[in-house]
């Protein structure tokens, strides 16, 4: 059985593709990984989200503790036989959403103490606690927990905090040997941290890298900062981690910011943008975004995307998909998410090929001039 092996097949500049291998199938990179909440890709089947072109999905720490509880999905079988995904799941470790979500919370060196946002009751979440939820839930990639603070605090503030995730990275570490997740086959990832700050970001890599994960994520983007900004950090904090292990740029992004990470070196990604432009309408596309609910689509016989080989392109017209979402139907959602999700891993594909052919530049030059130009 392969525990976890990153293996680099080739590179253009910064970019790099390749293949994770693990003990429930591969996972090709760059990689994009839908959001499966609530143990569900919405408005998908997981058979459906397979035939997209995914090799991973992710799950999601905080929301599975409080509903329907993790020692729960334990008893039946864990997550991947819960929801009948029989392929690789990263878990997310809770703490952006206990920041985000939660009305009434307290941090402290412990962890953070909060109140569910679903029925108030209290709960303590701590790297221990975090990496024994994921277990329970069979994660095959564990998160470290760590805390995300806004990019726009003063600077000390962020240091204190990226400091504190560093010692909960520790913990996570720790707390994931002595659980015995390395022997049952699940890999751990860290967090970096530091906002937009150069040295706080290297200072976060090399902590990291001193504790030893499987893979390292690139934290604390794409929480309001924009593209411009986050680029700019990613020019230096993808290169700040390993170049043998995988680099993830969690909760990102539009299609456009897939394109920019990848040039600067980022392997994995996740974003719930596909599924839930798809439930409001909105579809991507080869020539840019579509909203549905456009009246000038109200006639249109066209598919969304001419090549696509989604069912709502094959089969239905532009016309038909305004109908749906103008009448709220769920087909209608549906249809753009599965959509959505295709145009994503055709995307990532697309990208792996042109990295192996040494064409990177000249794809996402003819991708921003076709894509940003509506």
């Amino acid at each position: 059985m392969t525990r976890f092996a990153f293996t680099i097949e080739a590179t253009d500049g910064r970019a790099r593709t390749g293949r994770i291998a693990m003990r429930r199938g591969e996972i090709r990179t760059p990689a994009f990984m839908p959001v499966g909440t609530a143990a569900s890709v919405k408005a998908m089947k997981p058979e459906a989200v397979r035939a997209t072109g995914a090799d991973i999905i992710l799950g999601n720490t905080y929301h599975l503790m409080l509903r329907p509880g993790a020692e729960r999905v334990a008893r039946l079988g864990g997550l991947h036989r819960f929801m009948n995904w029989p392929h690789p799941i990263l878990t997310d470790s809770g703490g952006y959403q206990v920041m985000s979500l939660s009305e009434l919370r307290k941090l402290s060196e412990e962890g953070v103490e909060f109140r569910s946002h679903l029925d108030g009751s209290k709960h303590l979440l701590t790297p221990e606690r975090s990496i024994e939820i994921q277990r329970l839930l069979g994660s095959d990639i564990v998160m470290a927990f760590d805390e995300c603070p806004r990019t726009d605090r003063p600077r000390d503030e962020i240091a204190r905090s990226m400091e504190l995730s560093m010692r909960w990275a520790r913990r996570s570490r720790d707390a994931f040997d002595a659980g015995g997740e390395h022997a049952a086959g699940a890999a751990l990832f860290g967090i970096q941290q530091g906002a937009l700050d150069e040295g706080l970001r290297r200072e976060s890599a090399q902590a990291l890298i001193d504790i030893d994960f499987d893979g390292y994520a690139v934290g604390g983007l794409a929480v309001g900062e924009g593209q411009e900004a986050m680029f700019a950090t990613l020019d230096f904090a993808a290169g700040q981690l390993p170049e043998d292990a995988p680099r993830y740029l969690m909760g990102v992004g539009k299609p456009d910011d897939l394109v920019g990470a990848v040039e600067r070196g980022v392997d994995m990604f996740d974003c719930v943008l596909p599924t839930r432009s798809g439930r409001n309408g909105q579809a991507f596309t080869w020539n840019g975004p579509l909203n549905l609910r456009n009246a000038g689509h109200a006639e249109d016989p066209a598919p969304l995307d001419e090549g696509c080989p989604c069912s709502a392109c094959h089969h239905y017209s532009r016309a038909y998909l305004h109908h749906l979402i103008k009448a709220g139907e769920i087909l209608g959602a549906m249809l753009l998410t599965e959509h959505n999700l295709t145009f994503y891993q055709q995307l990532m594909q697309a990208m792996r090929e042109a990295i192996r052919c040494g064409c990177l530049a000249g794809f996402a030059a003819r991708f921003r001039q076709s894509y940003l130009s509506r």
